[in-house]
């Protein structure tokens, strides 16, 4: 394979920008008395998005850091006793001489490790049992910050609590640290979001010798404002920030979090879309950018993903026969899988307008290509009462008729056998009995349906009201015999025990053929990100991270199966009429086409790997340090965080759209070329690479 050719594929030997290269597991660290603390409401407390950041994480943090890494949370009890392993520190270790002073004082503190990937330290604070020291704590908040918290806020007064336990803790650590080391300690205290800001605050206002991080993962303002339906993007540079923080009600959550921005000595945000924001609404630009990562061992499937996705939709389809018994009127060989799923917010996921573009896509479907049939899933938690009982009496009658034809086929089996060792060859009425016949009768009777199959797995309470449900509607999208759209309405999250569907989220998506998530406000989006990592295309927008980082980093991002629908620049029709012709495109490729995609998305996995991607956090913890210490800024000299982008594929994209621009019209299904480009061997790739490096 010749040099140039090999330029054209990024591996991560091609880059000194991941982490690989600190990984001693805290030698170095330990030998510069280097801490660092992370502190987030959501460590060991699944609440959303920042738990799943936090826990995949876990393991190139320690990686790196060893036991100078120590995450900071709250303590609570549901969901400790499960993932936490309770243990004290060692006798002779600073933390645990300063979890001693806390718990002296009255406080109850928890510590031992986190039972996910890496075991990382934890320390975990009961709120309540510093509840007595509220009024002071917010009194302190007032004289220093001018900064009052209503009495009724629950939460904002755990944040409270939460954060001057944790400042009293790192203030007493950092005591301690020097006793234990002639080099004096180097703490970079790194706080997630507005409840773990307070932390952050104290840390300052109390002139604690510390470096501090903050990264907000989506504003407090943002998600407000983008709710009530405004022109959010267009209008940031417009908005009376105070004014619009006081007419709903949360004037006080944003001075804390606008004060953690202003006084942490790095800031971050998870995506360029979200620093625009930031610097609009918080009133400062990120120092650093840190994206969101996942930790692809656990969605790697090896060489196996492709059959992983056949075994998962396989099971998808069992799923479909029942729910669309006596209408089944589809070929499943012809039949697409596409989902969206998140938060039950319909205009900030994108649902909206996401069943508009599927109306157009019927359309197109039955005007052009009636052969092909798309199942469209939409999972998303709303309040139900039941499952449909038409949804759940179609699987039972699927499954009866199955076991009945597989009881008859052992029986049959039985048959034939007995008779050819009597030298007898059987005969049609051998083989299928009356009895036999009988029995399909009444399984193909019970298949009957008078109805069309439910848009909805369960009954949804207040349906009347609700907003898929409505849209479903006004689309006349209602799973009639002549719609190539079929809709399914799954108002739960998946799990393996779901009786109707059998699969969790990750089985579900490894068996789908594309993720659809046109949102509008979308500070990262790990839903794409972890279509990606398991070879499944998706679509996404330009306010979305996910969306803006891979238009930085990826010279064509649709042939690697990630589709980019403009919501920032355009209308709303022309989005709406982007996104549907997207998944037209899509429909219309070939098997082939769908598994050399599949390869080419699966091969970015990479790029949104933590060991690549945690270097950005690495970055923001060296900037807090050199702006404490700026006698450190030559010991840290490693400069920036270097740009890569992943070039075009070798061959023309294989989208039937964009491949009239590079191929004869009569060619739609690729090259043979890019079969070749897709199986080589990439082990002796890395060693070709490694050996032109030389």
């Amino acid at each position: 394979m010749s040099k140039e050719r090999a330029s054209r594929r990024f591996y991560r030997v091609d880059s000194s920008n991941d982490l690989l290269e600190f990984m001693d597991r805290g030698y170095t660290a330990q030998h510069e008395n280097r801490w660092n603390f992370e502190v987030a409401w959501e460590v060991a407390n699944k609440v959303g998005g920042i738990y799943t950041v936090i826990r995949s994480k876990a393991y190139v943090s320690t990686e790196e850091m060893g036991d100078q890494y120590c995450l900071i949370g709250p303590y609570k009890e549901l969901t400790a006793r499960t993932e936490v392993e309770e243990a004290d520190f060692p006798n002779h270790n600073p933390l645990n001489q300063a979890v001693q002073i806390l718990r002296d004082q009255g406080f109850k503190v928890v510590t031992g490790t986190w039972l996910v990937d890496g075991n990382p330290q934890i320390i975990l604070f009961d709120i309540g049992s510093a509840a007595w020291k509220l009024d002071e704590y917010k009194q302190e908040m007032w004289n220093t910050c001018n900064l009052g918290i209503p009495h009724l806020d629950i939460e904002a007064n755990d944040a409270v609590i939460l954060g001057y336990l944790v400042c009293q803790f790192i203030s007493e650590f950092r005591k301690a640290a020097e006793q234990y080391s002639v080099v004096p300690p180097r703490v970079v205290v790194h706080c997630h979001e507005w409840q773990a800001g307070v932390g952050l605050i104290a840390l300052r206002t109390r002139h604690v010798d510390v470096a501090t991080v903050f990264t907000t993962h989506a504003t407090l303002l943002g998600r407000y404002l983008c709710a009530g339906k405004t022109d959010f993007y267009n209008n940031l540079d417009k908005f009376s920030v105070d004014e619009e923080a006081g007419k709903r009600q949360i004037y006080h959550r944003y001075c804390m979090e606008r004060a953690a921005t202003h006084l942490a000595h790095t800031f971050t945000t998870v995506s360029d879309i979200t620093g625009f924001e930031a610097e609009h609404l918080l009133k400062r630009k990120p120092d650093i950018i840190t994206p969101n990562g996942l930790n692809v061992k656990k969605f790697a499937a090896l060489h196996e993903f492709q059959n992983l996705h056949a075994v998962s939709k396989e099971k998808i389809h069992e799923f479909v026969r029942g729910h669309f018994y006596g209408h089944y009127d589809f070929d499943l060989d012809k039949t697409l899988y596409f989902f969206i799923a998140g938060r039950y917010e319909f205009g900030n996921k994108g649902a909206d307008i996401f069943i508009e573009a599927l109306a157009r896509l019927n359309h197109y479907l039955k005007t052009s290509r009636p052969d092909i049939t798309v199942v469209a899933f939409l999972i998303f938690p709303a309040r139900t009462n039941n499952f449909n009982v038409e949804s759940l009496r179609g699987h039972a009658v699927t499954k009866a008729l199955r076991d009945t034809i597989t009881d008859i086929q052992h029986k049959m089996g039985k048959r034939m056998y007995e008779l050819c060792l009597s030298g007898r060859m059987p005969d049609a009425q051998d083989l299928l009995l009356k009895d036999d016949i009988i029995k399909i009768k009444r399984c193909l009777y019970a298949l009957q349906r008078n109805g069309l199959p439910p848009v909805t797995t369960h009954n949804v309470v207040d349906d009347w009201n609700d907003p898929v449900l409505n849209a479903i509607r006004r689309c006349n999208l209602f799973n009639t015999v002549n719609d190539r759209v079929k809709m399914v309405f799954h108002p739960e999250f998946l799990s393996s025990t779901n009786p109707l569907f059998g699969l969790d989220y990750e089985e579900f998506v490894r068996g789908c053929h594309l993720g659809v998530f046109p949102s509008y406000y979308e500070p990262w989006g790990y839903t794409p990100a972890e279509c990606t990592v398991m070879g499944i295309p998706s679509i996404t927008t330009n306010l979305s991270g996910f969306g803006c980082f891979m238009q930085e980093h990826i010279a064509d991002p649709m042939s690697y199966g990630i589709y980019i629908v403009d919501r920032r620049f355009i209308s709303l029709e022309n989005s709406v009429q982007q996104l549907a012709q997207y998944m037209f495109d899509f429909a219309r490729l070939s098997r082939r086409q769908r598994i050399i995609q599949r390869n080419r998305t699966e091969r970015l996995s990479d790029l949104l790997d933590w060991r690549n991607l945690g270097i950005y956090y690495r970055q923001a913890r060296i900037k807090a340090l050199t702006t404490v210490y700026p006698e450190l800024a030559s010991e840290y000299a490693e400069g920036g965080v270097g740009r890569f982008s992943y070039p075009r594929p070798i061959s023309e994209p294989p989208s039937p759209s964009s491949s009239r621009h590079t191929t004869p019209a009569a060619s739609v299904h690729g090259s043979d070329e890019e079969d070749e480009e897709d199986e080589v061997d990439e082990e002796k790739e890395l060693e070709e690479l490694r050996s032109m490096g030389k």
